[in-house]
């Protein structure tokens, strides 16, 4: 019983201490570093629906489909600029529309083919972040 505890008694800690890496990394992150760490939490939210998809564990399938959502929708849709960005922004509103659908699509069909699609369109467009704020540290 005792090592249970202490089991979960590290659990927490670790997840404690992994929270603070990650609002220390949010504190000190670029607006660019921003949008990347969007990128990357959204593509793993994706990756671990797909694992539960292919377990048949639908529940958590379902929460990470969602954090993906919320990811694309209040985070990478809600910090275009849309006056500054012009026919960019209008387009990559369209593109973040377009990976939602596919996020409903692929949750509400068990569809591996749609969240394969979401995830591709958002490693493309994540991989041209990357290679900008690469260009932009090089000078």
């Amino acid at each position: 019983m005792n090592a249970m505890r202490g089991a979960a008694a590290y659990g927490r800690g670790a997840s404690a201490y992994a929270k603070v890496g990650v609002e220390s990394g949010v504190m000190s992150a670029s607006p660019h570093q921003l949008i990347v760490m969007l990128f990357d939490g959204a593509l793993a939210a994706i990756r671990t629906a797909r694992i539960h998809l292919q377990d048949g564990n639908s529940p958590s399938k379902g929460q990470a489909i969602s954090k993906a959502l919320d990811i694309v929708n209040n985070g990478l849709l809600a910090a275009l600029d849309e006056e500054r960005g012009g026919e960019i922004a209008e387009r990559l509103a369209s593109l973040y529309d377009y990976v939602s659908r596919l996020l409903l699509s692929a949750n509400l069909h068990n569809d591996l083919e749609s969240l394969g699609q979401a995830e591709a369109l958002l490693d493309n467009i994540a991989s041209a972040w990357r290679d900008i704020g690469d260009q932009a540290v090089r000078g």
